[in-house]
């Protein structure tokens, strides 16, 4: 462990520099990185952007054309003026995003008729959907038998690999990277975590204290090789359901740091703009009761922001003003607006997030915390709740992911933004959320498409 020493206290002098500036800008501590080893924070920027947005019209028209054999110039400029095709200007010349032609028939809804009407052999409801359907019902029901909030414990068991492209980095230079890892100071919802292999043998787990929990390693690069990071870890999360009546909630203490703390601003993504606090406001008019409210925030979004494939976060100035400006969201996005607009209406509310492990998709995930007096920090998903519609005339179970979370997810998040440790010299490839992993070298940041990454779930070996 020693020679991560030097690293540490080299990286603790340069921890402010792990911050991107999605509009080009640079701070001062971007300045001294950019004199030390030469880096662009406008070249960056631009960079990023040019990988999301990597189509053609030609290649978008091709991708229509077995949807819409007879498709128009105005039905595309129809679609791009409403944002359901999404485009940017990038160099004097119009780019589509990378997923944008599968992204509009998710966002328009005349378009999404016709992608069903093409696909009808497709299933309309997910794996881990169906799965879900049946296993709330028996959380609920293990929830009110036993009278606790944390039930059905499941073990977890994961193998994280994070694989650099060969020759990304020059042989003989040394990768530095991290992976991500369980929390441990949430016992109730995730706990006996254990470290059953690494890599590398030098490493080091951050501490709770940072937001985003990580294992780092560090590996010279050979020559030809992809360099590969690998660890193996086990957990067991509890499903959660909080069985309270929503009419007892006490009066929040205004006064108390925590409250003030989640009932914040924090710049870039969570600002009470005119817009948000006209939309919360008018949605929750005449609800004095902090849940009811969460919930009729909760309803909104559920109703008119569909999933969509994401630009990367880095690259958008102010996320819950994209998603109104858009119309879409993936769980982030939309669980940052949630967290916005409950923040206006004085409900204290905060980010967590991981990974999604339920039988039928592995991936991604964020979702969100809601805190009310007397009963605490309750999850709240408003991402799965747009999976549930078909659930609305049984309000328990379409209103679960307002007070409960199931036991497949890894929790490597409580909150958004934070350093690293050992801290980043260069500026993160994700400046708000960490699930995939970070990579640098003495040469500078090595983004995402210099390297790939897996996650295995044994589900209990």
């Amino acid at each position: 462990m020693r020679r991560f020493a030097a690293i540490i206290l080299m990286s603790a002098v340069l921890t402010g520099c792990g911050h991107f500036s999605s509009g080009g800008g640079k701070s001062p501590e971007a300045d001294s990185v950019q004199v030390t080893y030469g880096y662009d924070s406008l070249a960056d920027f631009q960079n990023r952007l040019a990988i999301d947005f990597n189509r053609d019209e030609a290649y978008i028209r091709d991708y229509l054309k077995p949807y819409y054999p007879n498709l128009t110039d105005g039905m595309m400029k129809g679609w791009e003026a409403s944002g359901a095709l999404e485009t940017m200007v990038i160099d004097g010349h119009k780019r589509y995003f990378r997923n944008a032609g599968r992204n509009l028939f998710r966002i328009d809804k005349g378009a999404k008729a016709v992608y069903d009407s093409v696909n009808v052999s497709l299933p309309k409801v997910d794996g881990y959907e169906k799965f879900l359907d049946g296993y709330l019902h028996e959380v609920i029901a293990a929830v009110k038998s036993s009278g606790k909030t944390y039930v059905m414990p499941v073990k977890h068991t994961i193998r994280y690999e994070l694989s650099v492209d060969a020759d990304a980095v020059p042989a003989g230079e040394t990768v530095r990277a991290w992976l991500p890892y369980p929390r441990t100071d949430i016992p109730d919802a995730q706990f006996d975590v254990k470290l059953v292999s690494a890599s590398e043998h030098d490493y080091v787990i951050s501490p709770d204290s940072y937001r985003h929990k990580t294992i780092y390693m560090e590996k010279k690069a050979d020559s030809g090789k992809p360099t590969v990071f690998t660890c193996e870890y086990s957990y067991k999360a509890n499903n959660r359901w909080f069985d309270f009546d929503a009419d007892k909630i006490k009066p929040y203490d205004k006064g108390s740091a925590e409250y003030r703390e989640f009932t914040a601003e924090q710049v870039p993504h969570i600002v009470f703009s005119p817009r948000i606090r006209h939309i919360a406001d008018s949605l929750t008019a005449g609800i004095v009761n902090p849940y009811r409210k969460m919930v009729l925030i909760y309803g909104w979004i559920v109703d008119n922001f569909p999933w969509a494939s994401a630009r990367e976060y880095s690259t958008i100035d102010d996320i819950p003003e994209y998603v109104l400006d858009n119309r879409h969201g993936d769980c982030g996005q939309v669980g940052m607006l949630l967290i916005t607009m409950c923040r206006c209406e004085g409900i204290p509310a905060r980010w967590q997030s991981g990974w999604m492990l339920h039988p039928g998709e592995i991936n991604l995930h964020d979702w969100s915390e809601a805190y009310f007096e007397g009963v605490g920090w309750i999850p709240v998903d408003v991402s799965f709740g747009r999976g549930r519609g078909d659930v609305r005339d049984n309000p328990e179970d379409y209103l679960f992911y307002t007070r409960g979370l199931d036991a497949y997810r890894l929790i490597v998040n409580d909150g958004w933004g934070g350093d690293l440790y050992p801290a980043k010299i260069y500026p993160r490839s994700e400046t708000v959320d960490f699930q995939r992993g970070e990579v640098e070298w003495r040469g500078g940041n090595l983004y995402f498409d210099k390297w790939n990454y897996s996650l295995k779930d044994g589900y209990g070996k």
